[in-house]
């Protein structure tokens, strides 16, 4: 992104390798480099290295998103488990039942779910607060918690993950995730183990966000209309003239 102009798009680079997107930054001369304070990123080193090589002068801001992606990702990874389990266990009873010569009817819960429907219908009420439910899923949720306790202590580890942002001092921030995770720890999950390794790895970073709260949300967002604008061509097949309709579009 340009500061001058802001939601301007300034390179767009062919690879991910951190030599190769620093050849291409170092074009822009140094001065201008150097008046970069701020670079707003997600969690992947070699762009780390490459911002932080290229523009010497900056902070390395770690957005909020994709912090907190990771901790959702290691709660919805523990549903997708217990849902594979449901699954298999049903196989199981279904095989029973063929060599019984019986027919297997599946057990519905109060809502009308089976099993692993419920657990895949879940999905989507553990991205958002509880105030935020609609009537079936407050159900939802209520029968979810009730068979599988450890999805119910996951998914208010999230949503207090979630509110170390609402936090305005790097100080607040930094004691309430020690307290968070304490939480983890005692809780003993390993997808939870992991994304608080992955944090503390990169804690500098993302605790500089309370800075100025820097987001690259304008990048995400453009990455979203680049796919959705290839999507929509059924892929790319000349390359450079779709690079071509990318810059007089958005550059």
């Amino acid at each position: 992104m340009d500061s001058c102009h802001k939601k301007s798009v300034v390179a767009i680079i062919n690879g991910t390798q951190a030599k190769t997107i620093q050849a291409v930054l170092e074009r822009i001369p140094l001065p201008q480099r150097e008046a970069v304070k701020e670079v707003s990123m997600d969690m992947a080193r070699n762009m780390g290295m490459a911002s932080k090589n290229s523009f010497p002068q900056s902070n390395i801001v770690i957005d909020r998103f994709h912090v907190v992606r990771l901790v959702q990702e290691a709660m919805q990874h523990l549903r997708v488990q217990h849902r594979w389990n449901a699954i298999a266990e049903e196989n199981n009873l279904i095989k029973e039942s063929k060599e019984k010569g019986e027919k297997y009817q599946s057990e519905t819960l109060s809502n009308g779910d089976t099993l692993k429907e419920l657990l895949a219908r879940s999905r989507y009420l553990l991205y958002k607060f509880e105030h935020e439910w609609t009537s079936n899923q407050s159900k939802r949720a209520a029968l979810l918690f009730k068979i599988y306790p450890v999805l119910e202590a996951v998914y208010k580890l999230t949503i207090s993950f979630r509110s170390i942002y609402e936090n305005t001092s790097k100080e607040n921030a930094s004691e309430q995730f020690r307290s968070w995770k304490e939480k983890v720890i005692a809780l003993n999950i390993p997808e939870f183990n992991t994304a608080v390794h992955s944090i503390e790895c990169h804690w500098d970073s993302i605790l500089n966000f309370f800075d100025n709260r820097s987001t690259n949300a304008y990048v995400e967002s453009f990455n979203s209309k680049i796919k959705g604008f290839r999507a929509n061509l059924r892929g790319v097949t000349d390359v450079k003239f779709f690079l071509f309709r990318l810059e007089k579009l958005f550059a």
